[in-house]
C-alpha cells in the first residue's frame, strides 16, 4: 500500500467492511459488529495501524521489521504499524484480510453510554 487512501480502499473492498470512526479518525470496521481493524494510527504520514493478535504481531516484527513495527505507544497491545510502500505488498494485503477476519470473530462493540 503506497498511502492511507490505498490501504483504506483495499480494506473497504473486503466483504462485510464499512467506513467508520476509530479514536476520532476514519477507519475500516466490520459491519456486523462495529470492530475497527485498520486505522491511520499515530504515525499517519508514514504508516497505518492494524489490529491483530499479539502472536501474529510478534511474528511480523521478527520476520519483516522493514514493513511492520511498533512505537512505544503500541507496544504490548494488539496493534501493529505498517509502513507505506512495503517491499511485500501481498503480505500486507494478507495481514489486512487477517485483521478483518480477527475483528469479525469478536463480539460487537458495546454502545457508548
Amino acid at each position: 500500500m503506497k498511502d492511507w487512501q490505498e490501504a483504506l480502499a483495499f480494506a473497504l473492498a473486503l466483504p462485510g467492511v464499512e467506513l467508520g470512526r476509530h479514536y476520532g479518525h476514519e477507519a475500516a470496521k466490520v459491519s456486523a459488529n462495529g470492530r475497527a481493524f485498520l486505522s491511520p494510527g499515530h504515525e499517519a504520514t508514514e504508516s497505518f495501524c492494524l489490529q491483530l493478535d499479539t502472536d501474529t504481531i510478534a511474528l511480523l516484527l521478527e520476520t519483516d521489521p522493514d514493513s511492520f513495527f511498533q512505537t512505544p505507544h503500541y507496544a504490548g497491545y494488539g496493534a501493529v504499524l505498517v509502513r507505506y510502500g512495503s517491499d511485500d505488498p501481498e503480505r500486507v494485503a494478507a495481514m489486512i484480510e487477517r485483521a478483518r477476519d480477527q475483528a469479525a470473530a469478536k463480539r460487537p462493540v458495546r454502545p457508548k453510554r
